[in-house]
């Protein structure tokens, strides 16, 4: 395996950036092919989600950290929000996980959350508040902003990398290609998913602090 070498520009941007690495050890994640965790959560505008309720339905799971440079990316880009669009456009339900523990780098009240949708232009179904992690350790979440794409019949369809570039470099994204978006393509037209599992990177996830 070839040494990953990290850019100087990506070093410089100081503790925010974390890594692109995972850095946190997870007992077991979900398997793909399988039935995904189910979770219930309350989102910024006070609405209960239940992935049980969601059956039927293509979800679409969005680990965030508005402080994170990889994060910004591509909220700075446009182009989370325009995946989120046409995910809604095509009946797909895209949740954003706020899976920052309370008081650690990313967390947000529920205003803050808001705030921070209204700032970017986002679209997503809803805005999951999700303080104690417990979604993300669930679904094994390292890194902001690591996705999942859920079929319609429940099952874990692709976790990873919301595209191949492993920068925090806006103009990278246009270049990259979108895992995440062909994902998704393959899942709505009846199709296995072509690359289901990729590496994710981003900055590690604040999970709370003792847990690992």
């Amino acid at each position: 395996m070839s040494k990953l070498v990290v850019p100087r520009r990506v070093l410089l941007l100081g503790a925010a950036a974390a890594t692109v690495a995972p850095a946190v050890s997870l007992a077991a994640t979900p398997d793909l092919g399988k039935p995904a965790p189910q979770f219930t959560a309350v989102d910024s505008n006070g609405k209960t989600w239940s992935l049980a309720d969601l059956k039927g339905k293509v979800v679409v799971i969005e680990t965030t950290n508005h402080q994170c440079p990889y994060v910004r990316k591509h909220y700075v880009a446009d182009k989370m929000q325009a995946q989120q669009r046409e995910a809604a456009a095509k009946g797909v339900v895209w949740l954003t996980s706020a899976s920052s523990a309370t008081g650690e780098e990313g967390y947000v009240t529920a205003a803050q959350a808001n705030e921070i949708v209204k700032k970017y232009n986002a679209a997503p179904a809803a805005v999951l508040l999700d303080p104690q992690s417990k979604i993300a350790r669930a679904y094994g979440a390292t890194v902001t902003p690591h996705m999942y794409i859920i079929d319609a019949n429940g099952i874990l369809v692709y976790k990873g990398g919301i595209d191949s570039i492993r920068s925090s470099d806006a103009n990278d994204v246009p270049k990259a290609k979108q895992y995440v978006r062909l994902a998704l393509d393959e899942v709505l037209a009846g199709k296995p998913v072509t690359e289901a599992s990729t590496r994710p990177y981003g900055c590690s996830l604040k999970y709370p602090r003792g847990q690992s």
